[in-house]
């Protein structure tokens, strides 16, 4: 039986309701309509209302094409320049100091929402508040608009900052403990909680930060590659530069209609696939340092950190290229090429490269999705790991290596596959690349779901159900291996690790 709940929050009163147990707030504002003259700018604070602010759906989301993965997440919902700066709590009860998990969506920083994942089943297994948020996406969030006054880059992560604070502000009136709040998001979401470890007014307003298949790239956060994707979509568009009232007067859906060519264009043929073609830059203002270089600094030594890849994140992106069989060892080895040159070796060390992936892989396809897995995700995790665990204990570090079924099981642990288990949405059938429940998946889910609500409650992820996980340091590099059993290994896949030590 559903019953409507009130709060009062800071900027007025809300209305939610109860549904198998769990209290559900959906779409509470955190920052004023990112409109008119707030177009590329910071967020500014919510205006208080009058009344009771409904909020029993999902509001609309960041303005955004149409995504790939509606198939996983269901149908696209209404988008909205206007009303997308909005988040969402789930809590069993209003009372209590329970531990805070704030949800940041995937997306290459250019789709997603904050309502594709339902946060009530983790809420329900660990007495959590799950807090999840829309953030504004591709140009509206991360078009860096050079020298302008009014005007910021990362406006994305600043959002995600402002919710973090609102989070601060009124979390204690679900249940949740302001003083004990993890960041934790996937792909592009990863990426982002990397990013705002190195955003000094995020400082203090989180403990604890997982990221989930994304994280700091040496060779992202860029401002050169930002100023250039500025220029060309501007020409795009037809702008000149530096014309801040007419870019902020284009509709909407024309921005949004520029940027894919943009980004092909700036991302070249490698990352033209990884999503991550317009997204947050050290700009010396909003961010100062390389989150690598923060990280490396100890900055960030007070935060818990737990981090992980899966095992065959590239093979989610062949799903949409019907040739990406047709990889033959010329096109391996041009492909490898291209993306490693701004490493700076030779061809002699990138073909060397090539040889050791080479090992127990049957075509060039999977040596590829091996190679691109490592350099996209799997190294830049073990990066941030090393980077922190010099400084915090509580430094751990996964692999998720259970095997889709789908597609006759040729897509393995792919991009995205762990969220299913992560949040343990799994139904009676398989939906695109999630998994239906069975006693096996069931199981799994129970122990990583564990896995994250004990992280999140204390700083470390172990409990009674999973081999017991070291730290992660740079000598042992004790790793969780989530798959139909769960082990711990010490350095996995260590001779292919060892041998990016001279490329990133």
């Amino acid at each position: 039986m559903e019953n409507e709940v009130i709060v009062e929050i800071k900027d007025g009163k809300i209305k939610g309701y109860t549904n198998r147990g769990i209290i559900k707030f959906k779409g509470i504002p955190y920052a004023a309509p990112p409109i008119g003259d707030l177009r590329f700018s910071a967020p500014a604070p919510v205006k208080s209302w009058e009344g009771i602010l409904e909020c029993k759906k999902y509001s609309a989301i960041a303005p955004q094409p149409k995504s790939a993965l509606e198939a996983m997440f269901g149908e696209q919902p209404a988008t909205s320049e206007k009303d997308c700066l909005t988040l969402n709590v789930w809590t069993k009860n209003l009372v209590g100091k329970k531990p805070v998990m704030f949800w940041i969506h995937g997306g290459g920083f250019t789709t997603g929402n904050g309502g594709s994942l339902d946060g009530s089943r983790l809420t329900l297994r660990g007495d959590v508040v799950v807090v999840s948020i829309n953030y504004r996406l591709g140009p509206l969030g991360f078009l860096v608009v050079p020298d302008l006054p009014n005007t910021t880059a990362n406006a994305g992560l600043l959002d995600m900052i402002a919710a973090l604070k609102w989070t601060n502000n009124d979390i204690h009136l679900f249940g949740g403990d302001p003083d004990n709040v993890t960041i934790f998001g996937e792909s592009a979401g990863g990426f982002a909680v990397a990013g705002l470890l190195s955003m000094v007014d995020a400082r203090g307003l989180f403990n604890r930060a997982i990221t989930q298949s994304g994280a700091a790239h040496p060779e992202s956060f860029r401002m050169k590659t930002a100023t250039k994707t500025y220029e060309l979509f501007i020409k795009k568009l037809g702008i000149e530069k530096g014309n801040i009232e007419e870019l902020r007067k284009i509709p909407v859906n024309e921005l949004i209609k520029a940027q894919q060519p943009v980004a092909s264009a700036v991302s070249g043929e490698f990352l033209a696939n990884s999503g991550l073609r317009l997204g947050p830059v050290v700009d010396n203002k909003t961010m100062i340092k390389h989150p690598l270089e923060a990280v490396r600094n100890g900055d960030l030594k007070s935060v818990s950190l737990f981090v992980g890849t899966n095992l065959d994140e590239t093979t989610l992106f062949n799903m949409w290229n019907p040739k990406s069989e047709e990889l033959d060892e010329e096109s391996l080895i041009k492909n490898v090429h291209v993306a490693l040159r701004t490493t700076g070796k030779s061809e002699e060390k990138i073909n060397e490269m090539i040889e050791i992936y080479r090992n127990n892989r049957k075509s060039p396809r999977n040596i590829m999705d091996a190679l691109a897995t490592d350099y996209r995700f799997r190294i830049p995790s073990i990066l941030l790991a090393e980077a922190q665990s010099p400084h915090q204990k509580d430094t751990y570090m996964y692999l998720f290596s259970w095997k889709s079924p789908l597609q006759g099981g040729k897509l393995g642990a792919t991009h995205a596959l762990e969220l299913g288990f992560v949040f343990g949405i799994l139904g009676p059938e398989d939906i695109g690349i999630n998994p239906k429940k069975t006693e096996e998946t069931r199981k799994l889910s129970h122990q990583m779901m564990d896995c994250w609500i004990n992280f999140a409650r204390t700083g470390n992820p172990n409990h009674d159900n999973i081999p017991k996980l070291p730290s992660y340091d740079s000598k042992d590099r004790s790793t969780i291996v989530f798959d139909k059993e769960i082990t711990i290994e010490k350095d996995p896949m260590g001779k292919e690790r060892a041998a990016w030590d001279n490329f990133m």
